[in-house]
């Protein structure tokens, strides 16, 4: 990282980077450059959050993607580490109509600019977002192409153009073991319950939410077996969010089938949900654009009630695959009904769709960790 923590916000100049971006289809966007001077490669995506750009920078979950920020103003508020949802950022470039170059907010350590630059993400500004945003939601989600360079270094546009027609696309590989943990951490709480936590690319408020309600976390990589889970004697299990397709990871849902077996509480958030379906006998499939940012609105079926959610996800389960299997749908999204939650039908297992930490966002779900907590309780002390 450029600088120390302590350091002063330096005002950039980057007057001499300029950026391309190409989509698979031959769309060429031109803009002004900032952050590195580099070239990379992703799925395009976009997230219609109007805050909360330091968190989805450093969210695991767009391992893989370059980011459109469809809210015009981007990095006025700088950045902080105390935003992070991870160690750094884990998007492959970053596409915004308007970069603020001189934050002022009493954390920002950097600005936006130099933050990314000294992380080698590359970024591009002055275009149409609500455009490319509009393609995206037309066509669905593409592969793309995204170059910042020194203005008296242009690259070669029509190669660049045949380059962009035989990208592979990121989700083909499994991106969960780029970002995950290899070895346990552990997480201290002054409570006497203790989750095992299987890391698929989990964001830093998961675990803040657990330890906040006294909940001790071991977190453990993705490969670990069932078997070597339950060693540990876990109260509860807590499967995170995470990039890519959830079928890329069958030694996961493997491990999910077989805690559910042993019977033993599991919580399933984003990419959790969908190995959670998967491990019973359920389908998922890769939405068009899927839904990324704080505003989401999901339908509890049981009750009616709705509830403002934070999210990020391109894939989704298949509410018909779930007609012959243990888990219901209990949650739906208000927009397209998609499967936003599912549980259980008779075992303290369940899982969302949406990030019930939200940070940043509402707040509104932050209610399922204490449930998920009141479960594990309830199988440890059944008489009480």
């Amino acid at each position: 990282m450029k600088g120390s923590l302590n350091s002063p916000i330096s005002e950039s100049n980057s007057e001499d980077k300029k950026a391309v971006l190409v989509l698979e289809d031959g769309t060429l966007v031109q803009g002004k450059g900032f952050g590195a001077v580099k070239k990379v490669s992703g799925e395009v995506v976009f997230n219609t959050g109007m805050v909360g750009y330091t968190e989805a920078i450093t969210d695991v979950s767009y391992n893989g993607q370059i980011l459109i920020q469809t809210y015009p103003l981007i990095g006025n508020y700088g950045v902080s580490p105390e935003h992070f949802e991870s160690d750094g950022p884990k998007i492959e470039g970053y596409i915004v109509h308007e970069v603020c170059r001189n934050p002022s907010h009493w954390s920002a350590k950097w600005t936006l600019d130099e933050f990314l630059d000294s992380n080698g993400v590359p970024g591009i500004e002055g275009v149409d977002t609500r455009s490319l945003t509009k393609k995206i939601r037309i066509h669905g989600v593409m592969l793309g192409l995204l170059q910042v360079y020194r203005a008296d270094q242009p690259p070669d546009f029509e190669q660049m153009r045949s380059e962009a027609e035989e990208l592979l696309d990121p989700n083909e590989k499994d991106l969960v073991a780029e970002v995950s943990t290899h070895e346990m951490l552990e997480h201290k709480a002054s409570g006497r319950t203790c989750v095992v936590l299987i890391d698929c690319g989990v964001k830093k408020n998961i675990v803040r939410c657990l330890l906040d309600r006294k909940i001790s976390v071991l977190q453990v990589p993705p490969t670990l077996s069932a078997d070597k889970i339950l060693e540990y004697e876990p109260d509860g299990v807590v499967i995170s969010n995470g990039p890519g397709d959830p079928k890329r990871i069958p030694h996961v849902i493997e491990t999910v089938r077989d805690l559910v077996h042993e019977k033993m509480p599991v919580l399933g958030i984003c990419l959790g949900n969908q190995l959670l379906a998967l491990a019973l006998g359920g389908d998922t499939y890769k939405m068009k654009f899927g839904h990324r940012g704080q505003n989401h609105p999901c339908v509890d079926l049981r009750t009616g009630k709705c509830y403002i959610t934070s999210q990020n996800h391109g894939y989704a389960v298949k509410p018909q695959s779930l007609a012959d299997t243990v888990l219901e749908v209990t949650f739906v999204n208000a927009n397209d009904e998609t499967v936003e939650a599912v549980e259980h039908r008779s075992l303290p297992v369940f899982a969302t769709q949406w990030h019930p930490e939200a940070s940043p966002g509402p707040n509104d779900t932050n209610f399922l960790f204490d449930k998920f907590l009141k479960s594990m309780e309830v199988v440890k002390n059944p008489k009480n």
